[in-house]
């Protein structure tokens, strides 16, 4: 029997998110292999915004962790995170939740990330004001242009900027290269390298003037087996636990599991030659061109001809459309699982085939509690 079929998929609504309970668990083991440890990963939990996750990448020796949003980090420290990086730099009322954030947990240490003197002036006041210190990374540009500061002589005076705050406490360097998608393993690795070794001057001139190796957390899950290469960076890949169509398809040398799909069912059969599920744009990822949002695992041969909000129409073959019933189940890999999640409040855990319970998707929230 083919690996996601379900034994008793009555017992799921649709369209449902699923999670492979035995598949996540093989990606985290992978993902320590790969690295080499568990302390070498920060792990992004973008990706699957689950707290049960989290407590199993922790189960696993894994204690620091990545996330992009204020919701996403109150969802790693709820389930018991020690360390936590918020990858983003927090401005406006974001600011007041990180020390809000810092009171709720006090056994987490919490850090954001820098990339510019005006940035880390408002959190230095802000911090001595609220009788903190904020730890902070100096956020790198190597080439994505989203983010970060330059690779120049002016971000080493960024950083000593930075350390003569008295409210913020330089914690390390941030560089992300998710630009970085050459399918083939050694045409990612050159162009991984030739953007990392920009920052390797500045590196060593910070590492001259604070006596110490600061930390550095580079790249993402496109150039996870590159960074592992570098003995001395820790790694933060966020999609390899669930992974998904469209980084499965390009990447090589990654053996990660698809451990999360789409549960859906045939609704209509309005016309010959097509049928419609109720997998709409509200249930999964919509952000790529239509021939590039879900593969369906047990329909071989169809054509998805469009999407609306709660529908996705497909065209399959007279055989096909005779032999497809009102009411068939079929399962969707998603291309971009990311936003596919932040679609659902509860994702159905399967085992061995079988329902399991649901887990909530605590962080598609912009904000839990605080």
């Amino acid at each position: 029997m083919s690996w996601y079929l379900l034994n008793n998929p009555e017992k799921v609504i649709s369209p449902s998110l699923l999670f492979y309970k035995d598949r996540i668990e093989s990606n985290i083991r992978s993902m320590i292999s790969i690295a080499g440890s568990s302390e070498r990963l920060v792990p992004h939990v973008k990706t699957h915004k689950c707290p049960e996750i989290v407590e199993k990448q922790l189960s696993a020796g894994i204690s620091k962790f990545k996330c992009a949003t204020i919701a996403e980090a109150e969802m790693v420290a709820g389930a018991g995170a020690p360390w936590v990086l918020i990858a983003y730099q927090l401005v406006g009322p974001n600011i007041d939740r990180l020390f809000a954030l810092r009171s709720k947990f006090p056994n987490t240490t919490f850090a954001s990330l820098i990339d510019n003197e005006q940035t880390a002036a408002v959190l230095h006041e802000a911090s001595i004001s609220k009788g903190f210190r904020s730890n902070v990374f100096l956020d790198v540009n190597n080439g994505m242009n989203r983010t970060g500061h330059a690779t120049d002589e002016s971000l080493l005076s960024l950083y000593r900027y930075v350390s003569s705050l008295e409210g913020l406490a330089f914690g390390g360097v941030h560089i992300y290269d998710g630009h970085i998608r050459n399918p083939e393993f050694s045409e990612r690795k050159a162009a991984a390298d030739e953007a990392y070794e920009k920052v390797l001057p500045l590196l060593d001139r910070i590492e001259t003037e604070c006596g110490y190796e600061p930390m550095i957390i580079v790249g993402g899950s496109p150039s996870f087996t590159v960074h592992t290469l570098r003995p001395d960076v820790y790694l933060s890949p966020g999609t390899n636990v669930l992974w998904d169509w469209g980084y499965g398809d390009r990447f090589d040398g990654q053996p990660f599991e698809h451990a999360a799909l789409i549960l859906t069912r045939v609704v209509s059969k309005p016309a010959p030659g097509i049928v419609t599920i109720d997998l709409g744009h509200k249930a999964i990822s919509a952000e790529n061109p239509i021939e590039n949002r879900l593969r369906l695992l047990n329909l071989p041969e169809y054509t998805l001809l469009g999407q609306s909000e709660e529908h996705g129409v497909l065209q399959v073959s007279t055989d096909a459309w005779e032999a497809i019933q009102i009411g068939d189940v079929f399962y969707a890999l998603p291309y971009h699982i990311c936003p596919t999640v932040a679609l659902h409040d509860f994702a159905t855990v399967i085992e061995d085939g079988n329902v399991m319970g649901e887990w909530r998707i605590t962080a598609r929230s912009r904000r839990i509690t605080i």
